[in-house]
Protein backbone atom coordinates (compact mmCIF):
# COMPACT_ATOMS: atom_id res chain seq x y z
CA UNK A 1 0.00 0.00 0.00
CA UNK A 2 1.30 3.47 -0.82
CA UNK A 3 2.67 5.43 1.99
CA UNK A 4 0.76 9.18 1.47
CA UNK A 5 3.16 11.43 3.83
CA UNK A 6 1.08 14.54 2.24
CA UNK A 7 -1.54 13.51 4.42
CA UNK A 8 0.62 13.96 7.83
CA UNK A 9 1.90 17.83 6.92
CA UNK A 10 -0.51 20.09 8.01
CA UNK A 11 -0.89 23.48 7.92
CA UNK A 12 2.00 23.91 5.12
CA UNK A 13 2.57 23.19 1.23
CA UNK A 14 5.76 24.17 1.13
CA UNK A 15 8.58 25.17 2.86
CA UNK A 16 12.79 26.69 1.43
CA UNK A 17 13.59 25.81 5.02
CA UNK A 18 16.04 22.49 4.98
CA UNK A 19 15.53 22.41 9.03
CA UNK A 20 11.68 23.19 8.55
CA UNK A 21 9.90 19.82 10.47
CA UNK A 22 5.99 19.14 9.09
CA UNK A 23 3.65 19.55 11.85
CA UNK A 24 2.08 16.15 12.69
CA UNK A 25 -1.32 14.94 14.11
CA UNK A 26 -1.22 13.55 17.84
CA UNK A 27 -3.73 11.18 18.15
CA UNK A 28 -2.70 10.38 21.53
CA UNK A 29 -6.10 9.32 23.61
CA UNK A 30 -6.95 11.53 26.87
CA UNK A 31 -7.12 9.27 30.22
CA UNK A 32 -11.02 9.01 30.75
CA UNK A 33 -12.13 11.44 33.63
CA UNK A 34 -14.15 9.70 36.40
CA UNK A 35 -17.28 9.74 35.94
CA UNK A 36 -18.20 12.45 38.20
CA UNK A 37 -16.23 14.81 36.13
CA UNK A 38 -18.03 13.89 33.08
CA UNK A 39 -19.70 16.91 31.13
CA UNK A 40 -22.39 14.80 29.27
CA UNK A 41 -25.48 16.36 27.20
CA UNK A 42 -28.41 14.51 26.43
CA UNK A 43 -29.72 15.54 23.25
CA UNK A 44 -32.98 14.38 20.94
CA UNK A 45 -31.59 14.07 16.84
CA UNK A 46 -33.59 13.76 14.30
CA UNK A 47 -31.42 15.07 11.40
CA UNK A 48 -30.02 12.62 8.88
CA UNK A 49 -31.91 9.79 10.60
CA UNK A 50 -34.82 9.57 8.04
CA UNK A 51 -37.12 10.79 10.05
CA UNK A 52 -36.33 8.49 13.23
CA UNK A 53 -35.13 9.96 16.65
CA UNK A 54 -32.54 9.11 18.48
CA UNK A 55 -30.93 9.99 21.77
CA UNK A 56 -27.51 11.35 21.82
CA UNK A 57 -24.94 11.85 24.18
CA UNK A 58 -22.26 13.90 23.65
CA UNK A 59 -18.89 15.58 25.73
CA UNK A 60 -17.55 12.28 26.47
CA UNK A 61 -13.91 12.42 27.53
CA UNK A 62 -11.52 9.30 27.36
CA UNK A 63 -10.55 6.23 25.42
CA UNK A 64 -12.48 4.78 23.13
CA UNK A 65 -13.03 1.28 24.63
CA UNK A 66 -14.55 3.08 27.73
CA UNK A 67 -16.86 5.02 25.79
CA UNK A 68 -17.74 1.44 24.13
CA UNK A 69 -18.73 0.15 27.58
CA UNK A 70 -20.35 3.00 28.68
CA UNK A 71 -22.41 2.55 25.39
CA UNK A 72 -23.23 -1.02 25.90
CA UNK A 73 -24.25 -0.65 29.53
CA UNK A 74 -27.13 2.23 28.03
CA UNK A 75 -28.21 0.01 25.51
CA UNK A 76 -28.50 -3.08 27.83
CA UNK A 77 -30.09 -0.85 30.78
CA UNK A 78 -32.68 0.81 27.86
CA UNK A 79 -33.40 -2.24 25.80
CA UNK A 80 -32.34 -0.83 22.45
CA UNK A 81 -30.03 -0.34 19.83
CA UNK A 82 -27.37 2.48 18.64
CA UNK A 83 -23.77 3.15 18.84
CA UNK A 84 -20.96 4.57 20.21
CA UNK A 85 -18.02 5.98 18.16
CA UNK A 86 -16.29 9.94 18.01
CA UNK A 87 -16.80 11.05 21.55
CA UNK A 88 -20.91 10.41 20.92
CA UNK A 89 -23.24 7.84 21.92
CA UNK A 90 -26.10 7.07 19.86
CA UNK A 91 -29.07 5.36 21.18
CA UNK A 92 -32.42 4.48 19.22
CA UNK A 93 -35.37 6.06 20.38
CA UNK A 94 -36.66 9.07 22.64
CA UNK A 95 -34.94 8.21 25.95
CA UNK A 96 -33.55 11.52 27.25
CA UNK A 97 -34.85 11.22 30.71
CA UNK A 98 -34.57 7.51 31.53
CA UNK A 99 -31.09 8.03 29.95
CA UNK A 100 -30.48 11.08 32.49
CA UNK A 101 -31.64 8.83 35.14
CA UNK A 102 -29.64 5.95 34.59
CA UNK A 103 -26.34 7.84 34.22
CA UNK A 104 -26.89 9.95 37.60
CA UNK A 105 -27.29 6.89 39.39
CA UNK A 106 -24.24 5.87 38.04
CA UNK A 107 -21.89 8.32 39.06
CA UNK A 108 -22.50 10.69 36.42
CA UNK A 109 -24.06 13.82 38.28
CA UNK A 110 -23.18 16.07 35.55
CA UNK A 111 -25.17 14.86 33.08
CA UNK A 112 -27.54 17.59 31.71
CA UNK A 113 -31.08 17.49 29.27
CA UNK A 114 -30.24 19.67 26.95
CA UNK A 115 -32.68 21.32 24.01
Amino acid sequence: MKNNKWKERLNVVYSTNPDFQYETENRGEQDTLPNEKQMLRISLDKRSRGGKQVTLITGFTGKEEDLQKLGKFLKTKCGVGGSAKENEIIIQGDLRNKIKDILINAGYSKARIVG
